[in-house]
């Protein structure tokens, strides 16, 4: 391609919600998305054949934004069928680098989400933090981390 255009370039994960004022507590009052545009969904939108959603129900669609990131997440809320709850093991999740993870993962607690136990992280390139796993209210996966040191900065090292 001689448009100068990558091949693939990344532009958002989306996670289908039951009720999207109860996620936005979450992604946008925990998390610190912002919500970039939300609109309702037509009854032919590419979203009912692609994530085997029944034409009976009405869908609405959120875009979300990370400071200095555009349009990285999106929920499509499902109304008027209900959603089967997702099957394990889970097969998908969103990673985020969160500066306050502490404020992240009391904030989930208030909303009475599920928090995995803290496990240290270390990345193959030998940095390390922490991690912690959050179930949103609608069964889908997100794991939150910050790096604590670099490479030979651990204390005893």
């Amino acid at each position: 391609m001689g448009d100068g255009k990558p091949p693939v370039r990344f532009q958002r994960a989306n996670y289908v919600v039951a009720d999207l004022e109860r996620s936005l507590r979450f992604y946008r009052d925990v998390l610190g998305f912002e919500v970039e545009h939300q609109h309702q969904s037509p009854a032919d939108s590419y979203s009912y054949p692609v994530f085997s959603i029944d034409p009976a129900a009405r869908l609405r669609f959120a875009l979300l934004t990370a400071p200095g990131q555009r349009r990285v997440m999106a929920l499509t809320e499902v109304r008027d069928v209900p959603l089967p709850t997702l099957p394990a093991p889970r097969r998908a999740a969103i990673v985020l680098d969160i500066t306050d993870i502490d404020g992240v993962v009391a904030g989930a607690r208030r909303l009475g989400l599920r928090v995995y136990p803290e496990e240290r992280l270390e990345t193959h390139d030998g940095r390390t933090g922490r991690e912690v796993g959050i179930v949103d209210a609608d069964g889908n996966l997100v794991v939150i981390y910050t790096i604590t040191s670099l490479p030979g900065s651990e204390p005893g090292e």
